[in-house]
């Protein structure tokens, strides 16, 4: 069983027990988060794909910790003038660990 899933603006292909660095989200002191945005959800032999959500479905994450990327340097020079920039950003992210993905059968 997998899932598409969407979250801080970025798609991501997601099994369960998959740990995977997500956007940063406000969340407080929550040890588990529910994601209802799946596009996609592959049970056994069938495929369902929304349009665009597939309604009942949502995955539960367990929040393992917060992480930063890698460094990623700005230079800007311009020539002649004396002018030099040189800035770094360090990018924090959400690692989770996803615990299960659901599909409430009520609901079609």
């Amino acid at each position: 069983m997998f899932a598409v899933i969407k979250s801080g603006g970025k798609q991501y292909k997601v099994a369960e027990g998959q740990v995977l660095e997500i956007e940063r989200m406000p969340l407080g002191k929550a040890k588990t988060v529910k994601l209802d945005q799946v596009l996609l959800l592959s049970q056994d032999a069938s495929l369902q794909v929304g349009r665009p959500l597939v309604k009942g479905a949502y995955c539960e994450v367990e929040i393992v910790g917060e992480v930063k990327g890698p460094k990623v340097i700005s230079f800007k020079y311009i020539r002649r003038e004396k002018s030099a920039t040189k800035i770094g950003h360090r990018q924090k992210y959400l690692k989770v660990k996803i615990k299960s993905i659901h599909k409430d059968s009520r609901e079609s």
